[in-house]
């Protein structure tokens, strides 16, 4: 049996959620990308202790939705699969450009994107090929894209801030394959920050102090 696989381009809606106001008063905007099996509503919860006064959250919605169990009720979600990772991408990438144009932020507003595992892919592709300058970039618990390397972040400004977060107890991550991340990640962003915390394969709102 002989099949071909063949593209079509359409227009698609997506959602995403939001905590706090953008405002006068605001001074940080955050951009968080959850992790494989999450909602964004339900991952952006974890950002409700910030000042509500001076801090508006983003958390865009990962495509892709799935039943977690067998009684069919509980929805996650996924941002990419080795499966057509290159249009998917992009076509992630779209959807983000078009969120923030949507939010217009002001000018003069801090700007933190963060991603939290599977979101790290996300978080860093997005910045890498859209040549966002933002304040602090934050990467938890996930695994930085193969194919970045140092050339793709030479628009970066020193001053960015770059934190590296992982839970000591986090069972996805050998010590091999961490020590190569840090090493990689040293080279490519020099002036990247390590933390660790006691924790597993979480994000620790405690963590996130240094940040601001």
């Amino acid at each position: 049996m002989n099949t071909t696989e063949k593209e079509v381009t359409y227009n698609a809606t997506n959602t995403y959620s939001t905590i706090n106001n953008l405002q006068s008063t605001t001074k940080t905007v955050w951009l968080v990308f959850h992790g494989i099996g999450y909602l964004s509503r339900y991952f952006i919860r974890f950002f409700d202790g910030l000042n509500k006064e001076e801090n508006y959250i983003i958390a865009p919605q990962a495509p892709s939705k799935y039943y977690k169990d067998n009684s069919y009720k509980r929805v996650g979600s996924s941002w990419l699969t080795k499966e057509n990772t290159q249009s998917d991408t992009e076509n992630v990438l779209r959807y983000i450009d078009a969120l923030i144009a949507s939010e217009k932020i002001p000018e003069g507003t801090k700007l933190v994107v963060l991603g939290y595992s599977q979101g790290v892919s996300i978080a860093s592709r997005w910045i890498a090929s859209r040549k966002i300058h933002c304040d602090a970039l934050v990467i938890i618990s996930g695994g930085f894209p193969k194919e970045l390397s140092k050339e793709d972040f030479t628009f970066m400004s020193q001053d960015t801030k770059v934190s590296h977060i992982l839970g000591e107890k986090d069972p996805y991550f050998e010590i091999d394959k961490v020590e190569n991340q840090i090493r990689r990640l040293q080279e490519i962003l020099p002036q990247i920050k390590f933390i660790t915390h006691t924790g597993g394969h979480e994000l620790d709102p405690k963590t996130l102090i240094d940040v601001l």
